[in-house]
């Protein structure tokens, strides 16, 4: 299997699940989804697929739930929109990347804050 072809398939899967998500779904559980990635595995059995979730960890924990509960007809949205033989089983995960780069880009911001302070109170000899 070309790495080429799982690359499209992964990006393809990614947009019918983040429709499905967006414009098929009515749970209320369910808001602030983005499909971050879909990592499909080369036998092209599952996908992995990121979602990041806006919210705390309360909101993120019952939106995923939701997410999971309307993983059947996701996966039904997907099979009946790509054209392949077999549709990968969707596995869902939450993506914490968007989070961790929050807090790295806060600390940065943090750290450049800290510098600037002890810079001013610095004089030229």
């Amino acid at each position: 299997m070309s790495s080429r072809r799982i690359e499209r398939l992964s990006e393809a899967i990614k947009q019918e699940v983040s429709k499905a998500i967006l414009y098929k779904l009515k749970d209320p559980r369910i808001s602030f989804v983005t499909v971050t990635r879909v990592e499909v595995t080369p036998d092209l059995k599952k996908a992995k697929v990121y979602v990041s979730i806006l919210g705390d960890e309360k909101t993120q924990r019952k939106t995923l739930q939701g997410l999971e509960r309307a993983k059947g007809f996701i996966q039904a949205e997907v099979a009946a929109h790509l054209q392949i033989k077999y549709t990968p089983v969707l596995v869902l995960y939450l993506d914490e990347s968007v989070k961790k780069s929050m807090q790295i880009s806060k600390l940065i911001d943090e750290a450049v804050k800290g510098s600037d302070i002890t810079t001013e109170g610095e004089t030229e000899e």
